[in-house]
């Protein structure tokens, strides 16, 4: 599994709660992070360096704990491996579908937003669904820090973000961004019980059991997966902020690599 940073061990977490015998390689990109401002090219070519890395592992599967990079970088990742990929917009644009039969929000980085991934894959899923996609860049800093929704910076923040959505009211609201999931509390209470909010990293970890099964490829064990995690900055940092984004669960370890190591996997043009 990768992502831009830290934020992909939300999805980490919601795999191991429903596989918790598999084996997980994890690299979290932080010295390029963030992903989200990025251009379409740049954010094309780091995922596929982090799925080169990931493969030298030898996975079964390659899931792409990143909104961002499934959605400029997803058809590529899948032609570039030879195993199968699993991103979470579509996962997560499915689920939002099928639990409402209104208009759907979605909540992401600027470049998942101007993407429109979530808005073909809504479409896809349900053609001629309203959807409403509102780009929140100040919400991945802000929970690095360690910010949660009873801050008030955070409460300000999300006021600004999601007043839009409160006016239109859809059905559910996706969390787009690997790191929302860590503010549902404060989002939910403020579009209301009436709001659905669908997790991505949950909808894909269903995915990623089901094509397991299907394939014959599942880890039997109910429990004593390997969590081992690699950064490309600060590996102290990633240690200790771990735990909090995983659920609770901490790494078997957390080794650095250097980004050159990973651009090395990738001939250069």
């Amino acid at each position: 599994m990768f992502d831009s940073g830290i934020g992909g061990l939300t999805v980490v977490a919601e795999i191991m709660r429903a596989m918790g015998g598999e084996d997980i390689v994890y690299l979290g990109d932080s010295a390029r992070v963030p992903y989200g401002i990025k251009s379409p090219q740049t954010i094309q070519r780091f995922a596929v360096q982090d799925l080169k890395f990931l493969l030298s592992h030898r996975p079964k599967m390659v899931v792409v704990a990143c909104n961002t990079a499934s959605a400029a970088a997803i058809e590529i990742l899948e032609s570039s491996s030879p195993v199968v990929v699993v991103d979470v917009i579509r996962p997560g644009a499915r689920a939002a579908v099928e639990a409402v039969s209104g208009p759907i929000g979605v909540l992401g980085t600027e470049a998942t937003v101007a993407s429109g991934a979530y808005q073909r894959a809504i479409e896809a899923a349900s053609p001629g669904r309203e959807v409403l996609a509102v780009a929140c860049p100040l919400l991945v800093p802000i929970v690095e820090e360690g910010r949660d929704g009873d801050d008030p910076i955070v409460l300000h923040v999300l006021c600004d973000y999601l007043r839009e959505l409160q006016r239109a009211r859809p059905g559910a609201v996706i969390l787009g961004c690997t790191h929302y999931p860590l503010l549902a509390g404060a989002i939910g209470k403020l579009l209301g019980p009436r709001v659905t909010l669908i997790n991505s990293g949950s909808a894909a970890a269903r995915e990623v059991a089901d094509v397991l099964k299907k394939k014959g490829l599942a880890n039997l064990r109910p429990q004593g997966g390997v969590l081992r995690c690699f950064t490309t900055d600060n590996p102290q940092r990633f240690a200790r902020l771990a735990e909090r984004f995983g659920g609770g669960r901490k790494p078997d370890g957390v080794d650095y690599v250097a980004t050159d190591e990973l651009e090395a996997h990738v001939p250069q043009k």
